[in-house]
């Protein structure tokens, strides 16, 4: 009875992941086509099982990722997308026919790394930057920042729209040291837009002239392209190594036509 038990629930387990995997290819086209990539991207129907799921046609969460997405002079973006209370019939699924998905919510970002924003500042042609880093500034770094700086201001920043970058490059009569630039973040019509608001070179403030050339070298728009599903831009954050543009989406429909 035991060993009978054990079959059966690992030829459960099997059917469902198999299931599963077959649902995934099918939402993973339909977003391809949704989306607008070359390629499938990678899906993932979160909650065990598939099969319970799939009969009542209702899904928690779907996660959807694509990588190495190149967009205008970005070239390494990464798309995401989660799609919550997705309604997608068993027989709509699995079927030979139009395949069409009800999402209640979708929550889309698209992830800049620090690479593709190195390449935009660079085309600034002033100082040429190598190995940028980009993290995020919490309250304690801006006034820390504000301190050393005598800069009071910089304390009225939201952490939540700071950054800190950080390259290193050469300037003339100076020589070769690391930069650090605290910038401010805005979204304008779903661009990016970084504005320096303290410039620090090994450690030390510039004179007002080197340093406005340097600000201007990291004053940069950075323009990610459409985020998935047609969802508005709401949010640019900061994170290690990246910056990131989000938004949500309520009450859509995904596919139609047919995939076959």
């Amino acid at each position: 009875m035991i060993i009978v038990l054990l079959v059966l629930v690992g030829l459960f387990v099997a059917a469902d992941f198999g299931a599963a995997a077959l649902a995934e290819s099918v939402v993973s086209r339909q977003m391809r086509q949704q989306i607008g990539l070359r390629d499938d991207p990678s899906v993932r129907i979160n909650g065990f099982p598939f099969l319970t799921q799939a009969l009542t046609g209702r899904y928690g969460s779907v996660d959807v990722q694509a990588n190495n997405i190149t967009v205008a002079e970005l070239e390494d973006l990464s798309v995401q997308a989660q799609l919550r209370d997705v309604d997608a019939p068993l027989s709509t699924v699995l079927g030979s026919g139009p395949k069409t998905l009800k999402v209640g919510e979708a929550e889309g970002s698209v992830r800049i790394p620090a690479r593709d924003v190195e390449q935009l500042l660079n085309r600034n042609g002033a100082i040429t930057l190598d190995d940028l880093r980009i993290d995020p500034v919490d309250e304690a770094g801006l006034k820390a920042a504000a301190e050393e700086s005598d800069d009071t201001s910089l304390t009225s920043i939201d952490p939540d729209l700071a950054v800190r970058l950080t390259a290193t490059t050469v300037l003339p009569l100076l020589g070769e040291n690391e930069v650090s630039v605290i910038a401010q973040l805005s979204l304008d019509n779903g661009k990016a837009r970084i504005v320096p608001r303290d410039v620090r070179f090994g450690g030390n403030a510039l004179p007002t002239a080197v340093q406005r050339v340097v600000a201007e070298v990291f004053t940069v728009t950075v323009d990610p392209g459409s985020l998935p599903l047609q969802v508005t831009p709401t949010e640019l954050t900061a994170e290690s190594g990246a910056l990131r543009v989000s938004g949500t989406a309520r009450n859509l429909t995904i596919g139609g036509a047919s995939t076959e």
